[in-house]
């Protein structure tokens, strides 16, 4: 696995960048929009002209390959919305970077091409009280094609001796929860790049996620929940999937193990112990893999705000 980046930009992918315009008339939102698509849905067009309608700032389409439409044809009929197309195999976090870097507006709206998307998505109003607050991530509400309330609320706990993630459908308005689900989410985007955006070495969308989401409570900021704003998949939502692999041990070490000493992060020398029983590397892999955290941890020293321990007993304060 890659050495864990110490910057937003650190990593860059071939890839096709067309069109796109910035929004500046005076009645445009403060939000810029990025919509990750996985199809090639005959739905897009419509998608693409309700989200025209709402004045965001930009938008910036993302495909995962240049086979899902005509890019050519797309661009022409909307000449403001910027496309991306990766020219290599990359993950939704890393896309998600990418496309962070070709937006100036404060927020950033990330969706999907499988969620209802209504004209009225964000109105002016509404935008101004999501973000009056700067706070890092906004959660909306989700639902299911069949309208059921998906869970969306992810609290920190500790399950006989072991941290573990409680997840539930009730939500309130200003609420915390540790993530974002399927990175669906309104964030500040200036907090998103101090913080290094997503780890593009992560692989694994869960674990992807899991990592800036803790990372972003552990340096001090706040993910939130709102009931203002929701959506509903037109397709079947995607199954998390928390199968320990090698992005999960990365998550691991970068997240649940440093501690926090005289104000500082850190990882203790003898904590090495304590992940190799867990891992299922070779002691060299993992001598490798901790010493990488190490170096990450100590480079990040002075971002920390608490560790894991300290998030979950203050969790309710």
């Amino acid at each position: 696995m890659n050495s864990i980046p110490l910057t937003f930009d650190e990593h860059q992918i071939k890839r096709t960048v067309i069109g796109g315009s910035v929004n500046t008339a005076a009645d445009c939102l403060n939000i810029s929009v990025i919509l990750l698509n996985t199809s090639g849905s005959h739905l897009k067009t419509h998608v693409f002209e309700n989200l025209l309608e709402c004045k965001f700032q930009s938008i910036v389409s993302v495909e995962h390959e240049a086979g899902n439409f005509s890019l050519d044809d797309m661009s022409k009929k909307f000449p403001s919305i910027k496309f991306i197309i990766p020219l290599e195999k990359t993950s939704d976090g890393e896309l998600i970077n990418i496309a962070m870097s070709e937006i100036n507006s404060d927020y950033v709206l990330v969706l999907r091409d499988s969620l209802n998307i209504p004209v009225s998505t964000i109105l002016p109003h509404l935008a101004e009280n999501l973000t009056e607050n700067g706070n890092y991530c906004i959660v909306p509400r989700l639902f299911d094609s069949a309208k059921n309330e998906l869970p969306c609320s992810f609290v920190p706990a500790y399950s006989k001796g072991h941290f573990s993630i409680e997840s539930s459908t009730a939500i309130s308005d200003g609420a915390k929860t540790l993530y974002p689900f399927d990175y669906i989410g309104l964030y500040n985007r200036a907090k998103f790049i101090q913080m290094g955006g997503f780890d593009w070495t992560i692989t694994a969308p869960y674990w992807q996620i899991l990592d800036l989401s803790m990372r972003s409570w552990l340096f001090g900021e706040k993910t939130l929940l709102t009931s203002k704003l929701q959506f509903n998949y037109i397709e079947e939502p995607p199954v998390e999937d928390r199968t320990s692999t090698l992005s999960y041990l990365r998550y691991y070490l970068k997240n649940e193990l440093p501690r926090i000493r005289f104000g500082q992060g850190i990882i203790k020398k003898r904590s090495f112990f304590t992940f190799f029983m867990r891992s299922s590397c070779g002691i060299l892999e993992a001598q490798r893999q901790f010493m990488a955290a190490r170096y990450w941890v100590a480079k990040n020293k002075y971002k920390f705000n608490m560790d894991l321990q300290k998030l979950i007993e203050t969790w309710n304060e």
